[in-house]
């Protein structure tokens, strides 16, 4: 890993009755639009979806890259999350995000270090770590024939 700080960049551009483009070097262009809710065409990636993804997408980097280090034998870890967006005050802001995650394993013996990976993973996701909405998540173990 590169010593931090770490820097992103992401360029945007709109036009007054556009779509936006995201860009960032070395990565395909990104089209995004407003949700549905909010008026856009709902057939788009939006910042709200954008931001649940990366709740999402977090949690399972954290949790492959812990399971690599503790050299857990896993087949498959799946999540859904739901991103709750409420008005509070006068501000429209997520309030909680909630991430179901189900891991297949195949050697029972495994479990318990599975579930402290798990739990490592949540605590250890720096998406959700910089958060102001809190992120619950509720996990499932699955023993599958290998």
């Amino acid at each position: 890993m590169d010593p931090f700080p770490h820097h992103y960049r992401v360029t945007s551009e709109v036009t007054p009755d556009g779509n936006v483009l995201l860009s960032s070097e070395g990565l395909t262009d990104l089209t995004t639009a407003a949700p549905s809710e909010f008026g856009g065409p709902g057939d788009q990636w939006s910042p709200e979806t954008l931001l649940v993804a990366a709740v999402t997408n977090c949690y399972l980097l954290s949790f492959r890259a812990i399971a690599a280090n503790s050299g857990l034998a896993w087949t498959d870890l799946a999540c859904s999350v739901d991103g709750q967006l409420e008005q509070v005050d006068r501000s429209i802001q997520f309030t909680r995000f909630t991430l179901d995650a189900r891991l297949q394993i195949s050697d029972p013996d495994v479990e318990r270090l599975a579930r402290r990976i798990l739990d490592k993973a949540e605590r250890s996701c720096l998406i959700s770590n910089s958060l102001k909405a809190p992120v619950e998540v509720r996990t499932e173990i699955i023993l599958t024939n290998a």
